[in-house]
């Protein structure tokens, strides 16, 4: 029984040693080496140097010289990396319905120029709520009001869009996207930071 109990001690601090610590500390190892920048959270860093956000998490913009993100449902005022998640409102919600309504009010009012119709990513928050791309589409929409807020042509705001668009991973998997972070940065450093916004 007592060499039975030894064995099992021995096979457990291994395995502890082996799957806790050494794989771990492997792992971790080689994602610095191998790929530094991703496994340090994909941080962005504006022209200053001063980190502004991940590539990987969605953040509000407000002034109208930027492309606005989708909607976030993740905590209280959303795009919480820490409260990570949908709103769980079902499509029979009267509180979903009264956010969509007042949001399309909302984007109809910042973007007088934009087509009737609105794209349904700028009504709707993804899984996550943290979602950081935009369709191009959901993009173009926006593109008149980000022109007339830069005081620039919208061909020259289409050109960095094209530029930030990514196309489906190896030409197949997923759909073409923008990241909304990337490309707002982008256009301060090629049109100046928009006066008086926080981003």
């Amino acid at each position: 029984m007592l060499g039975t109990f030894s064995i099992a001690c021995r096979v457990a601090c291994f395995t502890l040693l082996l799957t806790g610590l050494a794989y771990p500390l492997l792992v971790t190892g080689l994602a610095q080496v191998l790929f530094p920048d991703k496994a340090n959270g994909s941080l962005v860093k504006d022209e200053r140097g001063r980190e502004v956000g991940s590539e990987l998490i969605g953040q509000r913009f407000s002034h109208p010289a930027y492309f606005h993100s989708r909607p976030s449902a993740a905590g209280e005022t959303g795009y919480d990396a820490l409260a990570s998640g949908g709103s769980n409102y079902g499509v029979a919600s009267r509180k979903l319905r009264d956010r969509v309504i007042s949001d399309l009010e909302s984007l109809k009012k910042q973007n007088p120029e934009a087509a009737a119709q609105v794209p349904a990513e700028l009504l709707t928050a993804s899984a996550s709520g943290l979602d950081p791309h935009l369709s191009p589409a959901g993009v173009r929409w926006q593109l008149p009001r980000v022109a007339r807020a830069r005081n620039a042509a919208p061909e020259r705001i289409e050109a960095v869009v094209r530029d930030y668009t990514e196309s489906r991973d190896l030409g197949f998997l997923g759909e073409p996207r923008v990241n909304v972070l990337l490309l707002n940065l982008a256009l301060d450093r090629q049109f100046g930071k928009a006066f008086g916004s926080e981003q």
